[in-house]
């Protein structure tokens, strides 16, 4: 087995990131560092639906037109027809509030509903955007990044996205819309009770301004910490069987209550900082009512306002309240949802490592010739993995990797299928440069069957047709069938259509190993590519195995990492490798005869044994 990347450092450059639905073209984006650049970046995304927001615009404002009226509806029915009697002029003002309030109502509504759609269709796109970019990075950053806290990202941080999108955007914008209308209509109707209600304004504007900045970074935090244990959590349910095994079911949880009790602590902190906005707008409010009440009082006194304009000063003064405590708690869940999409731009903002060149071109009809020119390769800079690495498959050869574990040899198969890009020298397919072919032709000419056998949670037909998605069930079935694995899934429950549990553990592994190879097979690929295929599975089903990849490798050039070397003994070419060099190469009967490095490898297999021919 080769040795594993080693972590490091990811690129924060900043790409061209899809700023709107499906591709509609591409924008150089500045990556998000505060929350105004995550803000206008998801401003591209509802840009595409302008007619839906100038709508819902419309919509808030007849809503908070209408609702304002009411106040001011009802100080016109208590001083000029309460007052004086007039039953008749009070019905007509008493409908023409209802009236107002039921507007209003059907505004709010309505302006919710397309709102939601509109929030969910930015949500679309960006969620598409983000796990198609997803596709883009190479393996090495999904090496040095938890798959549970990637989870999160499309998951909690875009949910909390939706939240705001559907609900909060709307808020805000009537909130404030309401606030500007408040304040005009008081100061229309009486300019010394309007100042008096704003002597408050400044300190509420103060309080939003300084807890919210602590609460985005708490909210920050929080969501990372929510990723983490998420990665954790995925990490758990994946390894469950080695823990249980081991008996560490008691350090898994010691673990998993420390990562608890972190998020547990840094959700109380952004929490408490959250909450601290409704009391003290509560506070702030009825102090603004208080003083309005008084000095609306005094001037009543002294007949400078009447009952009915105190009485509408008051329905103001507390419908001024009313959307400022609500712009307290819409910015809360704003800072909340703007840090996490700065973690979901974070991600859109990586740029790929491996990336077609600009005059790349399509890999096909291939004959099939494999040539490592002197190639170096280094996961982590300064520590190189391969060395000075030259090897040539002739098209239709079977060629064996060999050596001690961590040599390089599954190394040398990440760089042949471009997982990721050498140092020095060139790798060539048919004398083209991989660097200069593109990555998907490239890949549609490579087979790859692994010791550990990658199955989906789908149909067992399916799972077959992962290896070319235009097969018909007819061309699974004969696949299966030269893999030697229709036997097994005919005796499944369901034939074919048996549905597989994750990662298909309701199969044993050299069941796996026979889809895997009828996978393969309807694949039909140029380059074969065999990881320790047979290394965990017995005598009996490896000779079931290897019959099945005799027939696969038939015409293909095969490249087979192999540690039982029994099984590598008919190669044309046995290439041993140790610490990253090739250090032998001829057949299996040529390197016996050398007496090194692989004679001494094979019978040290066979030690006490008499070693096959």
């Amino acid at each position: 087995m080769a040795s594993q990347p080693a972590h490091q450092p990811g690129s924060q450059a900043t790409i061209a990131a899809r700023p709107g639905p499906g591709g509609r073209g591409r924008a150089r984006i500045e990556k998000a560092k505060d929350s105004r650049g995550a803000m206008r970046r998801l401003f591209d995304y509802l840009r595409p639906h302008r007619g839906a927001l100038i709508a819902v615009s419309l919509l808030v404002i007849v809503g908070t037109l209408t609702q304002l009226a009411g106040p001011a509806l009802m100080g016109i029915a208590i001083d000029k027809f309460i007052s004086t009697g007039d039953v008749g002029g009070l019905l007509r003002i008493t409908l023409a509030m209802l009236g107002a309030y039921g507007a209003a109502w059907l505004a709010q509504t309505l302006q919710g509903v397309i709102m939601a759609s509109v929030a969910q269709k930015a949500l679309l796109e960006l969620r598409r955007d983000l796990f198609d970019h997803l596709q883009t990075l190479s393996l090495s950053f999904f090496d040095r990044r938890r798959h549970g806290e990637l989870m999160s990202r499309l998951t909690n941080d875009l949910d909390a996205l939706s939240r705001v999108l559907s609900q909060n955007v709307t808020q805000l914008f009537g909130g404030l819309l309401s606030l500007v209308g408040i304040m005009i209509a008081m100061f229309v109707i009486n300019h010394w009770l309007a100042l008096a209600s704003m002597l408050v304004l400044p300190l509420m504007l103060g309080l939003v301004g300084f807890v919210g900045k602590r609460t985005r970074s708490g909210f920050r935090e929080y969501q990372m910490r929510v990723g983490q244990l998420n990665g954790r959590l995925e990490e758990m349910f994946s390894g469950q069987r080695i823990i249980t095994a081991f008996g560490q079911q008691t350090n898994a949880l010691a673990g998993f209550d420390q990562a608890n009790l972190t998020v547990r602590d840094v959700g109380i902190r952004a929490q408490t900082y959250s909450m601290l906005i409704p009391p003290l707008m509560g506070i702030l409010s009825n102090a603004n009512i208080a003083v309005v009440a008084g000095l609306g009082g005094w001037m009543t006194l002294q007949g400078t306002a009447t009952i009915g304009t105190i009485i509408t000063f008051y329905n103001y003064s507390r419908n001024f309240a009313r959307p400022l405590r609500q712009l307290g708690d819409v910015y809360n869940q704003i800072q909340s949802a703007l840090a996490g999409a700065e973690r979901v731009f974070e991600i859109i903002d990586q740029e790929p490592e491996l990336v077609d060149a600009p005059d790349a071109v399509q890999l096909e009809h291939i004959t099939g010739e494999v040539v490592f020119d002197h190639v170096d390769f280094s996961y982590v800079p300064g520590v190189p993995v391969i060395k000075d690495m030259s090897l040539v498959a002739e098209p239709g050869q079977t060629v064996a990797l060999v050596g001690p574990t961590g040599a390089g040899k599954t190394t040398m198969i990440n760089l042949l299928t471009r997982f990721y890009d050498i140092d020095g020298g060139a790798i060539r397919i048919d004398g083209q440069d991989l660097r200069e072919v593109q990555k998907a032709s490239l890949r549609r000419e490579l087979g790859i069957v692994l010791q550990d056998t990658f199955l989906f949670s789908e149909s067992v037909m399916e799972n077959l047709r992962y290896g070319r998605l235009d097969a018909t069930d007819e061309e699974c079935i004969a696949a299966a069938t030269l893999a030697n694995a229709d036997q097994f899934i005919r005796r499944l429950p369901d034939g074919y259509d048996t549905e597989l549990s994750e990662r298909g553990s309701n199969l044993s592994q050299g069941q796996r190993q026979l889809l895997a190879i009828a996978r393969a097979i309807l694949a039909d690929p140029s380059i074969l590519i065999l990881d320790e295929a047979t290394s965990s599975v017995d005598t009996r089903t490896e000779a079931r195995i290897q019959q099945a990849l005799l027939r696969l490798m038939e015409g293909r050039t095969s490249f087979v990492i192999a540690h039982r070397l029994s099984t590598i003994r008919h190669a044309d070419k046995v290439l041993v490798v140790n610490e990253g060099r090739l250090i032998e190469r001829g057949t299996h009967d040529e390197l016996l005869a050398q007496r090194g490095f692989y004679h001494n490898l094979y019978m040290s297999q066979f030690k006490g044994q008499h070693a096959p021919a």
